[in-house]
């Protein structure tokens, strides 16, 4: 993440959660990030302070991060069949129609849901792509780039 003159830059997307960890670890798994040090999960039987207030997820290769804050309610986006909109959604990348593929059955078993399915672009889609909701609600679009 670099200064690109203009005096201001993208840090984070920054997620709410009515369990922080929970998602942390959703797209920990999923995007191959990592805690920033002191984020990372307690040892087993301890309490998770951290994971009840605010964690980072930093990219190793220096992308940008994700942050997930704990809030103690959430509305989560009903978009595209009901009154709530997406507000706001990630959009991910992979390389290959195979690489979509194996990757819907990782955000399934990471507990996500598929809202919709464009692997045959139809009139107007540029590529083959996927939507789904995070365990929170929040939407993301993978696509092939």
């Amino acid at each position: 993440m670099t200064d690109r003159g203009n005096g201001i830059r993208l840090v984070q997307t920054v997620l709410d959660s009515k369990d922080a960890r929970r998602l942390a670890e959703f797209y920990r798994a999923l995007l191959g990030l990592v805690y920033r040090d002191g984020d990372e999960p307690p040892p087993a039987g301890r309490p998770d302070e951290r994971g009840r207030d605010w964690l980072v997820l930093r990219d190793p290769g220096g992308g940008p991060q994700i942050a997930v804050q704990q809030v103690p309610e959430l509305r989560p986006p009903t978009w595209p069949d009901g009154p709530v909109p997406q507000q706001m959604h990630l959009d991910l990348a992979v390389p290959s129609l195979r690489e979509l593929r194996r990757r819907h059955d990782q955000v399934i078993a990471l507990g996500g849901t598929l809202l919709a399915d464009r692997e045959q672009p139809g009139p107007g889609d540029d590529e083959p792509f996927r939507v789904y909701r995070d365990p929170d609600g929040h939407p993301f679009c993978i696509f092939v780039e």
